[in-house]
């Protein structure tokens, strides 16, 4: 039961949301020590609890390829599927940038592009720091912008294989999304009107 999607979940891009996540990954999560004593029985509200406590992001680690605590929690989510609402109130909230990136991970997983673009592109702005488990096991910094740089335009983070997403140029193109401007743009705009006072 522990390794089931809830029953009222809906198809993710035409398949079990679970299924987003590679078949091996998947395995080792459910045969991982952290998946059976922290996320059997796991509500979306434990897995938010669970986000505060986490220490870095990452996917999987060490010789025997185990998975950090992230990645389990984001398959969490994947099976419990919990509401565009709540997800949205994860990624505004500030105060714990973990809990942020696991929802920014998530968003990039389910949502549509023009989604993931509206609700990815404002968290340029958060240059708070993250720890990344690498491969061997190690720490390196990473940044909260920069994921979701990489959330944007990296085919496969944490050892997971993201879903495609269509160019914000073509999304502009079709009138679906309007043209970013970067904040860069702004400061220099308020610059070369003070100049000209």
């Amino acid at each position: 039961m522990a390794n089931r999607t809830v029953s009222t979940a809906v198809s993710i891009h035409g398949t079990n949301p679970q299924y987003l996540v590679d078949k091996i990954i998947r395995q080792r999560i459910y045969d991982s020590l952290y998946w059976k004593e922290h996320c059997f029985a796991l509500t979306v509200t434990g897995v938010m609890e669970k986000a505060v406590d986490l220490q870095c992001i990452g996917g999987c680690y060490g010789g025997n390829s185990r998975p950090s605590e992230f990645l389990c929690l984001v398959l969490k989510l994947l099976q419990l599927q919990p509401d565009r609402e709540m997800v949205d109130e994860l990624i505004q909230q500030s105060d714990f940038k973990y809990l942020r990136a696991l929802a920014m991970f998530y968003l990039r997983l389910t949502e549509s592009s023009v989604e993931i673009y509206r609700k990815l592109e404002p968290m340029f702005k958060d240059s708070r720091k993250l720890r990344k488990r690498t491969k061997d096991g190690t720490y390196e910094l990473t940044y909260v912008d920069e994921l979701a740089d990489q959330l944007l335009r990296e085919q496969w983070i944490c050892d997971v294989t993201l879903p495609r997403v269509s160019k914000r140029i073509a999304l502009e193109d079709i009138g679906e999304l309007s043209p970013r401007i970067s904040p860069l743009e702004e400061d220099s705009d308020d610059e070369n009107g003070m100049d000209e006072d």
